[in-house]
């Protein structure tokens, strides 16, 4: 559901989820949170859906946390567990999105600081435009990194790089960002309809195997062989008994097209 925060729609398969506060950069206040939040569990629930976009309006991706709201908070005596706990209130709807079981694609265009990067680390793809960048900005505010962020990006850059970023909060452009890994695609056109584009690759695509295959590779920088190797004889014996998979054989067999090939550019 579109909010004055977020906007949400749809194109074919794809869910469209666009950050909708241009005047603060799309920092994440606590109306977007809470939308953010509502529109994740929409697009989770909904088997229409096979693939998610993410993107910002205003020629922003996500600035981070609201540094006013921070200023308003300092100015009120508050409980020390009251901040512990929004952040956790915050880790519900990003875990769901983390471990949203349909592909996740970011479309950033221009910054992408702190709460935005751990956004961007989550997707499964991330677009960027040439105005793109990237920081893990908490220690100019003498926060650590959170959101996240503390998990995903040493796993995604290695540990020296990650804290490279983290210590020295210095801004990354679109190039540095995709030479490290933080981006796949640099486009020179349209942003949101080159994200769509790719999106719609998906929506002749197994969801139920994709969700099951990054559930698991999700966490396999923390599980030993065996268990992953577990996880993978449980998952195959579920795709085998799926109608997906008996149709792609009896495609295969009767020498028909697929329902699912890759579409490149």
């Amino acid at each position: 559901q579109s909010t004055d925060s977020i906007q949400v729609e749809r194109h074919g398969a794809t869910a469209l989820i666009r950050l909708c506060r241009p005047e603060i950069r799309n920092a994440l206040d606590p109306e977007m949170r809470a939308a953010l939040g509502r529109a994740i569990e929409d697009v989770r629930s909904d088997p229409s859906v096979k693939a998610v976009v993410l993107t910002g309006s205003g020629g922003c991706f996500c600035a981070g946390g609201d540094v006013r709201g921070m200023s308003e908070t300092l100015a009120k005596k508050r409980d020390i567990f009251e901040g512990r706990s929004r952040i956790l209130d915050m880790h519900r709807w990003f875990e769901d999105l983390a471990d949203l079981e349909k592909p996740l694609i970011a479309a950033i265009d221009g910054v992408a600081f702190g709460a935005g990067l751990s956004l961007s680390l989550i997707a499964d793809h991330v677009i960027a435009t040439s105005r793109a960048s990237f920081c893990a900005v908490f220690a100019r505010v003498g926060y650590v990194p959170d959101l996240g962020a503390m998990y995903f990006l040493p796993r995604q850059i290695g540990l020296r790089a990650a804290k490279d970023l983290v210590f020295s909060a210095r801004v990354l452009n679109v190039v540095e960002a995709k030479e490290i890994g933080l981006v796949q695609t640099i486009v020179d056109g349209e942003l949101e309809q080159a994200a769509l584009d790719y999106a719609t690759r998906f929506h002749d695509a197994p969801t139920d195997m994709i969700g099951i295959a990054k559930v698991v590779m999700n966490r396999a920088f923390e599980s030993d062989r065996a268990s992953l190797l577990n996880q993978e004889a449980m998952a195959q014996a579920m795709c085998r008994e799926s109608d997906f998979h008996h149709e792609a054989v009896r495609r295969f067999n009767s020498k028909e097209p697929l329902q699912f090939v890759w579409k490149e550019n």
